[in-house]
């Protein structure tokens, strides 16, 4: 799928390159800009790998459940240590993560919609689609988990809970 497709132009993609590189370090406060960049890859792959397909609501709402995270008590703080949970071999909380294959994304035009949202949402976020979710699962998936959750949303192909 294209970005136009997504509702993101070129003027768009190439504000993402700014928006990193000028204005969000000084947005980050006492983060340095290696820090953010580091946080805003470790955002970006998860949008990617977990919602390259998706429209680019869901796409934020994949982004969003991983800041969510980054606020909650049952998780780390830190984008990256989320994405990092559970380790390579497994169980992890991300599935991209740990199963075994290159990281590497090859789809140039999605890995660039997943950059800049991934911007946005560490810069100026829009509203949070999911209602606060802190999971989600591929529609095609029965619901995998043994506890049960409160279901906030259905964007795309994906579910959300909390």
């Amino acid at each position: 799928m294209k970005n136009a497709q997504r509702g993101f132009t070129l003027i768009e993609r190439m504000i993402a390159v700014a928006i990193i590189g000028i204005v969000a370090p000084l947005c980050a406060g006492n983060v340095n800009a290696q820090s953010l960049g580091e946080e805003q890859n470790c955002l970006a792959l998860s949008i990617y790998w977990e919602a390259r397909g998706e429209i680019r609501r869901g796409m934020i709402a994949v982004g969003w459940t991983v800041l969510n995270r980054t606020r909650s008590e049952h998780f780390p703080s830190k984008l990256c240590d989320v994405v990092h949970q559970g380790g390579e071999q497994g169980p992890c909380q991300f599935s991209w993560w740990c199963d075994g294959k290159s990281d590497r994304p090859r789809d140039r035009d999605s890995w660039a919609a997943a950059l800049l949202l991934s911007a946005r949402l560490l810069v100026d976020p829009p509203p949070d689609p999911t209602g606060g979710a802190l999971f989600y699962h591929s529609t095609y998936i029965p619901l995998p988990w043994r506890r049960k959750r409160i279901r906030t949303a259905q964007i795309g192909g994906h579910v959300f809970y909390r």
